[in-house]
Formats: C-alpha cells, sequence, structure tokens
C-alpha cells in the first residue's frame, strides 16, 4: 500500500512540474523591453562639421539621418580636449579632475571608479565595444581586466550575432577616425572642392592648410559610412526603432589651437540622438550638453538611477519633453597632461568655464609652454601637443611671415594666467579682452563661478593644490632622440 501510494504522489509531482514548467520557461525567456544603446564615437571630431550644420564640402548621411530622425545639439562640448580624460568622463559620468590618472592622456582608469557599461552589464544588457575605447592608457595599470568600454566581441556584426535572444546591448562604436595621421591628397582623391572650405581665422588660408582640411573631412566621412552600414544593418534585422544612437566626438580637430585646448576648436563637438516613439524627430537644441551626461542618461534609459558620485547630468528629459529646454546654458571644461611634451613630464593645467556669453580660462602654469616645448621633449615633437600635419608644418615655417606671425603666437606661444573671450564678437575666440574694463565684472562673474564648480567637484586645484597630476605615470613612453 506504501509503495502504491508514494507512486500516485510521485506521478502527481511530475504532472505539476510539467503543467507549471511552461510558466516557468515564459518567465525566463521573456525579453527585455528596455532599448538598446549604440555609441557611435568619433575621434577629433569637431563641431560644425557634417552636412546638417551647414558645413559645405563634408557628406555625413549617417549623422544628418540619425539628427533629422531624432534630435540635434548645437552646444555639446567634451569634459576635456583630450582623448584619454575626455573618454574617462564619458564613461564614468565624472569630471576629470576626480578621476586621478584618468585626467591625463596616456594615464589609467581606476577600478574604484564605475563604468557605465559594467554598470548596464550587470542590470542585464550584454555589453561590448570595438576598435577605440577608452583610450589611450593603460587599463592594467588601474586593476581593471578588461578596457573601461566593455570586452572587445569584434565589429558590430559579429557582436550582434553573440547577443542572446531577449537582451538588449549596449555598444560603443570607437571610430579611429578622423584622427592623424592623414593620407595626403585623400580629401582631393574623395571629390572634395578646396575651393568651398571655409577655413578659420585660427589658421593661414593657403593650398596646404585647405588641403590639409579637405583630408580631415575626408575621414569624417569614413566615420560616417562606418555608422550608416551599422544603421542598415539594425535596420535590416528589425532592431533599430528600439534603439537608441548617439552620434559624437570625443573632443576637437587637431590642428593648432584646436585638441588639446580648452577653446571651442578644441572642446565643442557634433551631437545627434535618435530614438523613435521616445524622442520625436526634427528637434533642435540650444542647450549646453557636456559628454559627461552621457553615462547618467544611458544608465536612465535602462531604467537606473545616476550614481551619486557622478557630476553629469542626464538629458534624457530634455529630449523626451519631460524638461523645459533653455535651462542648461554653461558647462566647465580643463585639461592636465596632453602628450609628454615639456622637460620635467609637465602638463599644461587649466580650467574654464563656457555660457553662451563668455569662455573664460584660467591658466595654472602661464610659464609653460601651452602647445608643449620649442624642442622635443618625450612625445611627437616641437610643440608636440598639437598633432603633427601640414597646417602645423607650414605655419612653423613661415612663422615669421607677416600673414601667419600673430596666428603663430596664439597657436604656439605662451598665454597668460587668465584669458576671457566674447562669443558674440569673437565666435573664434581669437581676442583676449580680460584687461579690458567694460568685461570686468563679467570676469569677476565667470571666476567666482568656476570656483564655486571646482569646490564643489572637490578639484584638487581648488585650494591651490596641484592634484599631482604632473607627477603620475605616463604609459606611452616613447625613446627621447
Amino acid at each position: 500500500m506504501h509503495k502504491i501510494m508514494t507512486t500516485i504522489f510521485r506521478r502527481e509531482i511530475l504532472a505539476a512540474l510539467l503543467f507549471l514548467s511552461p510558466v516557468f520557461c515564459r518567465a525566463e525567456t521573456k525579453p527585455d523591453p528596455r532599448p538598446n544603446i549604440l555609441y557611435c564615437l568619433a575621434d577629433d571630431w569637431s563641431w560644425p562639421h557634417a552636412g546638417v550644420y551647414g558645413d559645405p564640402v563634408v557628406k555625413t548621411p549617417a549623422f544628418d539621418r540619425v539628427a533629422r530622425e531624432g534630435a540635434l545639439f548645437s552646444h555639446t562640448f567634451s569634459a576635456a580636449p583630450s582623448c584619454s580624460p575626455s573618454r574617462a568622463a564619458m564613461l564614468t559620468g565624472q569630471a576629470p579632475h576626480r578621476l586621478l590618472d584618468g585626467a591625463n592622456l596616456w594615464g589609467t582608469l581606476d577600478r574604484k571608479y564605475p563604468v557605465y557599461p559594467n554598470i548596464l552589464e550587470k542590470s542585464g544588457y550584454f555589453v561590448g565595444f570595438v576598435r577605440k575605447g577608452w583610450a589611450p592608457g593603460n587599463f592594467l595599470a588601474g586593476g581593471r581586466t578588461r578596457n573601461p568600454a566593455g570586452p572587445n566581441l569584434g565589429e558590430f556584426k559579429k557582436f550582434l550575432a553573440q547577443v542572446p535572444k531577449g537582451k538588449p546591448f549596449c555598444f560603443w562604436f570607437g571610430s579611429h577616425q578622423p584622427h592623424r595621421p592623414y593620407k595626403d591628397g585623400e580629401g582631393k582623391a574623395a571629390g572634395l572642392d578646396p575651393s568651398k572650405v571655409v577655413v578659420p581665422p585660427l589658421w593661414p588660408d593657403t593650398p596646404e592648410v585647405r588641403s590639409d582640411i579637405l583630408d580631415y573631412y575626408a575621414n569624417v566621412q569614413r566615420f560616417d559610412r562606418d555608422v550608416n552600414e551599422m544603421l542598415q544593418l539594425l535596420e535590416a534585422k528589425g532592431m533599430l526603432d528600439n534603439t537608441i544612437v548617439v552620434m559624437s566626438g570625443d573632443n576637437g580637430w587637431s590642428f593648432p589651437r584646436g585638441k588639446a585646448n580648452l577653446y571651442d576648436a578644441g572642446t565643442r563637438q557634433p551631437l545627434a540622438v535618435r530614438w523613435p516613439g521616445k524622442i520625436k524627430a526634427g528637434q533642435k537644441f540650444d542647450d549646453f550638453i557636456l559628454l559627461t551626461d552621457l553615462a547618467p542618461t544611458f544608465l536612465e534609459v535602462a531604467g537606473l538611477k545616476p550614481l551619486p558620485e557622478m557630476t553629469g547630468h542626464s538629458f534624457l528629459g530634455l529630449v523626451t519633453g519631460k524638461e523645459k529646454p533653455g535651462q542648461r546654458n554653461t558647462v566647465f571644461v580643463e585639461r592636465e597632461r596632453h602628450a609628454n611634451v615639456r622637460e620635467g613630464d609637465l602638463g599644461y593645467p587649466s580650467r574654464a568655464i563656457r555660457t553662451r556669453e563668455f569662455l573664460y580660462i584660467r591658466n595654472y602654469a602661464p610659464d609653460r609652454w601651452p602647445a608643449g616645448d620649442p624642442k622635443r621633449w618625450v612625445s611627437v615633437g616641437p610643440y608636440g601637443d598639437i598633432d603633427d600635419g601640414p597646417t602645423k608644418e607650414y605655419m612653423m615655417k613661415h612663422r615669421d611671415d607677416s600673414d601667419v606671425i600673430n596666428l603663430f603666437k596664439l597657436g604656439f606661444e605662451k598665454r597668460p594666467p587668465e584669458e576671457l573671450y566674447e562669443i558674440k564678437t569673437d565666435p573664434n575666440e581669437l581676442t583676449n579682452v580680460v584687461e579690458v574694463p567694460k568685461f570686468a565684472e563679467a570676469k569677476k562673474k565667470l571666476s567666482r563661478a568656476l570656483d564655486k564648480y571646482m569646490k564643489d567637484t572637490a578639484d584638487p586645484r581648488a585650494n591651490g593644490g596641484d592634484g599631482g597630476f604632473d607627477k603620475m605615470q605616463y604609459y606611452g613612453i616613447e625613446p627621447k632622440n
């Protein structure tokens, strides 16, 4: 009797499990409804070099599409005009000066600073990156086992094939374009017209400079083509409309007074965001966005809260209509050591505040060469914070010519402790008005605002310290010649 009852009991348990198993399976395989996140990052791409911004030469159909079908921003800035610290700020949502070695090019990013790909991964996202993630630098020295941008799982098509069914993905596409070096003449070979180039008054208008800009444009177009292929792939798979697509650059273009400088040519970036059903198509925003805002934005997109230590602020509410436009009118940008180009491995520490009306810069070591020592120290060459290229070479060779001498001083020579530029009358930031009496009150207010921001964000330089940034290891050592 006992044996019969036991058999019946077992059959009932088995029947119950068979009845419930579809329920358990459905729970396990239910798709995660959160959107995919695709971040497409160009290397050394400046505003306003895209067709949708009105550039008369460069063709950027992918960026233009993302802007047309989503939102376009006209005042976006990188936290630092240098690859490693700019990317560190994007990944952590924190100002570079809070990241110690992360504030320097060729430094490290300590594992104690959480990065959004890791946070999203823990919440159920499948993450990956390809080409240039957080770089250049040594992430192993910071105690990490993989790049802060995630695991490198191959090009986008290969990555998509690995995404588990029902899981959302977060992918970082880090292009190497339009970083130098360029192939001389590739812009003309691509059919771009040098006569249509608008040469900024930062450099002399010569055939050499126009050709250099064309070559830069050709590399911007290569980045855009790569993104277009990814958009088409997502569209073919029916995944595009459940993906938030963000396109931007990490810092300004690599020309004198551009990259590695706190002027707009070094910090102002293109930005477009597409997310159908959530972001109304055709929106244009004049609000100030700092790329440090990306990490908290991506977390909010995924239904997570930004971390308390993040100094960036999500702009999801802005693009979805929950935040009133026009409230974001100020950004703070900074730099420490870019390349190792000064005797003693010294950087060029600066902090700045950018508003609609002004750019105010504070240079903490005005006795140093802002573009690097005139003679090579460790990296690049003379004035090594300016990447080598035809425009730099032309200006160095013709530095005493009447049409170059003043531009050479602006791009290469030493600068005062403070700089102030009035944006409306001087959009290229060429005339320092810091000593002009009528701007004294504006300078005072900007200086106070910068002091407050530095104090509020625990900047090591807020109280006169040096933060030890010059003593931090430079992992990109090259042999001295």
